[in-house]
């Protein structure tokens, strides 16, 4: 079995499970604070509680659980040499932040971008990338214990894709193009499923914004 095989049998594998323990979420009684119903997001009626982490930010910052509290959060996995699927979430959820540049920023929802590719995205490096997309999108990574760690708490996964040459630099990285929800405790809220409606995401990110006001 190939790399790329196995990294598809995994995410299938992952993303059944995954979809699995929505359901069953989805079916049991909803919690006391019940949120509006939403288009594009698909909400847990019972949020999970993700262990605790620490991601790398530019300047030597470390992004916790606690500086995501108060807002919703997208999270999206992928990296700076990414030819398509990144720059283009990128770019797609960007429109969405400016749908929701006029809610007031202690409430406005969040974009936390992670790199997959912390051997070679430096958090200077991805703050550049992701702030030419929108400068108010969280970029952060982490090294590799710590960024499987986190990435597996979210039922992401990502692997390291030998390209043709024997450059070891020649590599690319296969990653889930799923977003993830996060909901202003820092809990896994909810996901959403490429391809993605952003219309629906940013009218779900204002509905669900208004909650906390």
């Amino acid at each position: 079995m190939t790399k790329q095989t196995a990294f598809i049998v995994l995410a299938a594998v992952l993303a059944a499970g995954l979809g699995l323990w929505a359901a069953q979420r989805m079916l049991t009684p909803a919690s006391h604070s019940a949120l509006p119903a939403t288009k594009a997001v698909t909400l847990f009626a019972t949020p999970r509680v993700i262990p605790a982490f620490s991601l790398q930010q530019t300047g030597g910052q470390t992004l916790t659980p606690d500086d995501l509290k108060g807002h919703w959060t997208v999270v999206f996995l992928g990296f700076t040499h990414c030819p398509d699927v990144c720059p283009t979430t990128l770019a797609q959820l960007a429109s969405a932040q400016k749908q929701w540049a006029g809610l007031p920023a202690a409430h406005r929802p969040r974009v936390l971008f992670v790199s997959a590719d912390p051997e070679r995205d430096s958090p200077e490096l991805l703050a550049q990338y992701a702030h030419a997309f929108h400068p108010d999108t969280l970029a952060a990574t982490a090294p590799l214990p710590a960024l499987e760690a986190f990435t597996r708490s979210l039922s992401l996964v990502f692997m390291k894709a030998p390209g043709e040459s024997d450059d070891p630099a020649d590599y690319s990285i296969d990653h889930s193009a799923a977003l993830v929800l996060l909901d202003p405790q820092a809990r896994m809220a909810g996901v959403v499923q490429p391809p993605l409606d952003i219309k629906g995401i940013t009218a779900d990110l204002l509905t669900l914004t208004k909650t906390l006001q």
